[in-house]
């Protein structure tokens, strides 16, 4: 019975004393974003987290060696954008896609805000809304227009819409500007 319990409490231990087999980094930005208004002064915290994960591998062991070397290996990333709005609601946003966009020769900026996206025409000033449905795409409004959105794997914004006297679905694809 003594053994028993002496066994036990090893192994249980074991689990706690194993070496570290990821090298891991976290790196937080915060940005806060102040509006002024009739209804007096608005925040919004933009807290964005990026982890990276490298699983540690060694080399083959070389005979007469003490030290083995590190076998490089792929690192993860993984970055999590948490919004806190002026009315103290948090959501989270699992890829950032505020950048600029460019549809037929004209640039538009995508920018995150306490609902979804907007995303404004530099040179007019014009609107838009991107709101975020259950289905991983988007609802796209402006004051003429109602489409349905979403993000290829390029990162370019898709918008499809439908139009009632042909019967058709159009596309029009907003590239994403490369920096």
């Amino acid at each position: 019975m003594k053994n028993l319990i002496l066994t036990m409490i090893l192994v249980s231990s074991a689990n706690f004393i194993q070496a570290q087999s990821t090298n891991k980094q976290v790196e937080s930005t915060t940005t806060i974003k102040t509006v002024k208004d009739s209804d007096g002064e608005h925040k919004t915290v933009k807290k964005e987290e990026t982890k990276a994960v490298q699983n540690i591998e060694m080399k083959a062991e070389s005979p007469n060696t003490l030290n083995i070397e590190m076998k490089e290996t792929p690192v993860q990333s993984v970055t999590t954008t948490k919004i806190t709005n002026p009315d103290g609601s948090t959501r989270t946003v699992d890829t950032d896609r505020s950048s600029y966009y460019e549809y037929d020769g004209k640039k538009y900026q995508v920018a995150l805000d306490a609902s979804g996206y907007t995303m404004v025409d530099p040179s007019t000033k014009k609107t838009a809304l991107l709101r975020k449905t259950s289905t991983n795409s988007y609802i796209y409004r402006n004051k003429n227009k109602m489409a349905i959105g979403y993000f290829d794997t390029n990162g370019n914004l898709i918008l499809e819409t439908y139009d009632d006297k042909s019967d058709k679905v159009s596309t029009e694809t907003y590239t994403v500007v490369k920096n």
